[in-house]
């Protein structure tokens, strides 16, 4: 139910995806993102923040380059496809042991390394390089390992871009076969992410760019995530043990003015790591299949935060500092079986997650989630499958970690709760032939306990697709929310050298504001449409094609009376929005095109692959929301006539993004 699964070569030779995990994703149904240039996963109507990834049974809270701290999002993947085995993406009916996730979970499953020899594989595009080796490391064990240095600030600097990126990242893998009944792995993975800004064109650039000068800071992030597991195969049961560490280390800072002569409008750092120990037993010796196990964290998270903010109409200064130490656990069982000739097949589960940050959590019933699925074979050719669950998700650590001006815990008494998903899916699964799949299902999401922004009035679900951070402010847990859609799929394999494949979701996604009053949420776009297409071609040619169509995304008209306001103006140097209207309107629906052709030439020893991909290929120019300046053409602040010390005058500036994208690229195997 609700599990798809996507291979190496999709990821690779995928239009558009440039190599990139989590843009494949992005063309699975019910999987959609705001902004193409970002990795955000909008998983039937959920958050960004709501998806936990595994490697090799490992959990790595960052996927992406300029991870949105507080969610997952980003812009470019960390995870090396030269790696990739197997990716199981779930977009519902999750299993019991895969705690914390309320849209999707996503396991990623590593290669071995060769054991013959050494191999090693350069990769070269048009934003990064990179080099794999992979091979023996002994007579019972193997290894690979990775490292990427980009070059994309040179990109963004020749197409005058006002941000200059640049990131890095490693990974690393070693396997050793102790004997038949018990292996070792460790994994590692890390990333090095900085972004300053383009300041030549403040004087120099468009108006757009200008005004994104004008607020964006300067990031610098790292990252990283090690762990080692453990399995144990006996005659009736299998173990696996996993112990892990990763920590995140976010930092930005504005200057005002950008100049670093001025004082500082923003500047914050903050940790978070957490130590991780989980065991699991499967049973196979039982009539029934049975999974149990549990583990144990232990997290940490410091935060360091100077900023100005404009509320109850004043300047007002945040400054806190935060050493929080959190110890969580888990629990969980799942039971399944086959039943009426293994034409019935049936899985029970449930779980339960805590923590010692306030009473509530700390109670393990609180937190109980079960679980039920389905799946009922109707002819060789029809399957109908089932799910109804109940999931939990901890709060994000800027949340928990936020303290008020008294220096206190903002969120620490009851109000602060983890947050749920209640959830049902219905749908059919049609085989006509060996080579073609099309399923259509159905569901529904329930959400109690979402944090809502007390100086906002709004939902945090709505948030987490920019830079930065989310959730560093003042919650409780009194919001609810709802997503219900329907989404098809259909895939055909190898026909003619030919491979199709068709998604469509119409879905609705709905949160509740400080009034109980349900609001769009900011991705609630309506339609995704992938249409997607490869055919091999003698002599080692691939072509593949995609077309996606998004629905027109909600966004929020300006607070005028806000934004006119020189001193609110200068804290932030954008308009504020009016939350009392909040995603009352929508942008028109977008769409593009991608292409993508390979070439593969083999020779003795090594094989060398040629690709071109191009983005946007008839140069389709969507519409972003408005932006608004407070200055004229000249750069000269528009004063307000009557009052020309204390008010100001704002004009639209048209925001448009979207351009064709070429890439080439060389991948050399020895």
């Amino acid at each position: 139910v609700s599990i798809l699964t996507i291979g190496v070569q999709e990821i690779e030779k995928s239009a558009g995806v440039n190599r990139d995990v989590s843009k494949a994703m992005q063309t699975l149904p019910g999987v959609g993102a705001t902004d193409p240039n970002r990795n955000d996963l909008i998983v039937r109507g959920g958050g960004p923040s709501e998806n936990v990834f595994y490697l090799d049974g490992i959990e790595i809270p960052i996927i992406n380059h300029f991870s949105t701290q507080g969610s997952s999002g980003g812009v470019v993947g960390v995870v090396n496809p030269d790696f990739v085995r197997e990716i199981s993406f779930y977009t519902g009916a999750f299993p019991a042991n895969r705690t914390n996730a309320l849209s999707s979970v996503m396991e990623i499953r590593q290669k071995e390394g060769s054991r013959d020899r050494v191999h090693t594989k350069l990769s070269v595009g048009a934003s990064d390089a990179a080099i794999t080796v992979d091979g023996p490391a002994g007579t019972n064990s193997t290894f690979i390992a990775s490292a990427r240095q980009s070059y994309l600030q040179l990109l963004f600097k020749a197409i005058g871009l006002p941000f200059l990126p640049t990131y890095n990242d490693f990974q690393m893998r070693y396997k050793y076969n102790i004997n038949a009944k018990n292996e070792l792995t460790f994994i590692g993975i890390g990333a090095i992410d900085n972004m300053t800004l383009n300041t030549g064109l403040q004087e120099s650039g468009t108006e757009s760019q200008r005004y994104l000068l004008g607020y964006l800071p300067v990031y610098n992030q790292w990252n990283y995530t090690v762990g080692t597991v453990f399995k144990h195969f006996g005659s009736r049961f299998f173990d696996t043990w996993a112990l892990s560490r990763n920590m995140l280390r976010n930092k930005n800072f504005k200057y005002l003015d950008n100049d670093e002569s001025k004082p500082k409008t923003l500047d914050y750092l903050s940790d978070e790591a957490e130590n991780k120990l989980r065991f699991e037993r499967v049973y196979t010796g039982l009539p029934v299949k049975l999974m149990l196990g549990g583990g144990i964290e232990y997290a940490r998270y410091t935060n360091s935060t100077l900023a100005k903010v404009f509320l109850n109409g004043a300047v007002n200064d945040i400054n806190y500092h935060t050493q929080l130490g959190l110890f969580g656990y888990q629990a969980f069982a799942q039971v399944s079986d086959e039943y009426l000739k293994n034409r019935l097949k049936l899985s029970l589960g449930i779980s339960t997650v805590g923590n010692n940050f306030n009473d509530n959590m700390k109670d393990p019933l609180n937190q109980l989630s079960p679980r039920f699925s389905a799946s009922y074979v109707l002819t060789d050719k029809w399957d109908l499958n089932a799910n109804f669950g109940r999931y939990a998700m901890q709060p994000a650590y800027t949340s928990l970690g936020f303290k008020n001006a008294a220096g206190e815990y903002a969120n620490r008494n009851e109000g602060v709760k983890y947050i749920f998903s209640n959830q049902a899916i219905l749908g059919v699964e049609f085989r006509p032939k060996n080579n073609v799949r099309m399923t259509l299902e159905g569901f529904y999401k329930q959400y109690e306990n979402y944090p809502l922004s007390v100086s906002d009035g709004i939902s945090l679900a709505s948030k987490g697709t920019e830079y930065g951070q989310v959730g560093d402010e003042e919650v409780l847990s009194a919001g609810k929310g709802r997503a219900y859609g329907v989404e098809f799929f259909s895939k055909i394999l190898e026909w003619n050298n030919l491979n199709v494949t068709t998604t469509y979701t119409f879905f609705r996604s709905e949160f509740t504001d400080k009034e109980g009053v349900y609001r769009p949420s900011s991705w609630d776009t309506k339609h995704l449409l992938n249409l997607i297409g490869s055919y091999k071609f003698p002599k080692n040619w691939n072509v593949s094609a995609r077309w996606r169509f998004v629905g027109g995304a909600p966004y929020t008209p300006v607070d005028m009376d806000l934004s006119t306001n020189k001193a609110a103006w200068n804290i932030t140097n954008r308009a504020y929005i009016d939350y009392s209207n909040f995603n009352s309107l929508r942008l028109p629906n977008a769409h593009q095109l991608d292409m993508r052709i390979d070439k593969e030439i083999y020779y003795k020893k090594w094989t060398l692959n040629l690709y071109a991909d191009v983005q946007n290929v008839y140069n389709f120019k969507s519409r972003n929301a408005p932006i608004y300046t407070n200055k004229d053409v000249d750069g000269a602040v528009m004063d307000d006539p009557a009052d020309p010390e204390n008010r100001q005058r704002i004009r639209i500036i048209d925001a448009y993004s979207g351009t064709v994208l070429p890439t080439v690229g060389i991948i050399i195997k020895m």
